[in-house]
């Protein structure tokens, strides 16, 4: 009976993080001592190249930067990056364009 309640475990542990893994998302990080914002959009992994389209928006709703990328195959994220110094104070929007799918997420420089 403890044999298999520790199967279970195991294996629903096991499901849950592949569960988590398998969620598309995009996040942004700002590193102010190193004047930087790094943003990071993580899949999961294909055996193809894939391609996607990081759109910087400018807090007036502006695209200030549009960029394709590629994700080569086997790999499961992709990292752009911009310096804070030149870019306008307020929210931003950063988005992630890939297959007919649309992320975004929000950050405000100070």
């Amino acid at each position: 009976m403890f044999r298999f309640l520790v199967y279970l475990m195991m294996f629903i542990s096991i499901s849950y993080a592949k569960s988590e893994i398998n969620e598309n998302k995009l996040e942004c990080i700002i590193l102010e001592d190193e004047n930087s914002i790094i943003c990071k959009f993580e899949k999961e992994r294909s055996f193809e190249d894939e391609t996607v389209v990081f759109q910087w928006i400018d807090p007036f709703e502006k695209v200030s930067r549009q960029r394709s990328m590629i994700i080569p195959a086997g790999h499961g994220s992709i990292y752009d990056y911009r310096y804070i110094k030149g870019r306008l104070e307020g929210k931003w929007t950063v988005k992630v364009l890939a297959k007919d799918k649309q992320y975004e997420t929000k950050f405000e420089i100070k």
